[in-house]
């Protein structure tokens, strides 16, 4: 499909995608050509119909991978080969709400103080002080850091957006400590060679690697950080137009969705086993 995916390529490249969403939809289709061993130009809508069915019958992939493959779908057939009638033959989207299990600050110390390679903790630290996406993570450079105004620049983020988000003073510490033993040149967190930002899987299995040193059972990769960063910054009375813009959220929304996990949610007078025992404790009282 060589003709066919250098069309699709102009198409995203014309549309603005970013390189992470190029990479994901060419894996997409490709997968879709390898299963039926032709170009996917020559497909039926009752095949690619067909696919759907055996990525979530027979290989069972997640609901958000099942999502990416529809989507890099519909922009092959609605948009590279322009045939609407494909696209209305693909199932709507459908995105499960799930909650994520976040991590407590015991665990985040935990998580911290097992980890002895300096650079991987000061890794983990960031991602957590700064409630970053890994894709951020391992793009910061060292020009990114502000000690004075005590910020981080995060630049081209989700949606090529810039922001600033905060810079604790213990995580500055950290990275001046870290900084005098590696002496990094550009990228905050190189890679094998140094004029290159670290890759992301690297990240993650830095992530895992400390997750199970330090007995964390709790399911999530490395983006379990900003999770925590998010409900943490919640529970400490930060307000919610606050965090959406360091967390660099678009919608309101997507910030809104933390308010279900933090645990200010869960005190008086929300308790109702304490209530009882409050309740009874009244009664006896009045009886003597």
């Amino acid at each position: 499909m060589g003709e066919l995916r250098d069309r699709m390529i102009r198409d995203m490249q014309l549309r603005r995608f970013s390189d992470r969403t190029q990479e994901t939809y060419l894996r997409g289709v490709r997968c879709l050509a390898k299963y039926f061993k032709q170009s996917p130009d020559q497909l039926s809508d009752r095949q690619v119909q067909d696919y759907i069915l055996y990525i979530l019958n027979e290989r069972k992939l997640a609901w958000s991978t099942c999502n990416i493959h529809v989507s890099a779908m519909k922009f092959l057939f609605g948009t590279t080969l322009g045939r609407p009638s494909t696209c209305l033959a693909i199932p709507p989207r459908k995105t499960e709400q799930r909650l994520p299990q976040i991590l407590s600050a015991k665990e985040i110390d935990r998580l911290f103080a097992v980890t002895r390679n300096v650079k991987h903790r000061t890794l983990l630290m960031t991602a957590y002080a700064a409630g970053l996406r890994v894709s951020e993570l391992v793009r910061l450079k060292i020009t990114d850091i502000d000690g004075d105004r005590m910020t981080l620049r995060i630049v081209q983020g989700k949606g090529r957006k810039d922001r600033y988000t905060t810079l604790s003073p213990r995580l500055l510490k950290q990275l001046r400590q870290y900084w005098k033993n590696y002496r990094p040149a550009e990228w905050l967190f190189p890679g094998r060679y140094p004029d290159r930002p670290m890759p992301r899987d690297t990240a993650y299995v830095i992530y895992v690697k400390a997750q199970h040193k330090a007995g964390i059972h709790k399911t999530g990769g490395i983006h379990s950080l900003r999770h925590a960063f998010a409900t943490h910054m919640l529970e400490a009375g930060v307000d919610l137009r606050t965090l959406q813009v360091l967390m660099g959220h678009r919608s309101l929304i997507s910030t809104q969705r933390y308010l279900r996990v933090t645990n200010n949610n869960f005190g008086a007078p929300g308790k109702p086993m304490d209530l009882l025992a409050i309740v009874k404790r009244k009664k006896k009282a009045r009886r003597t």
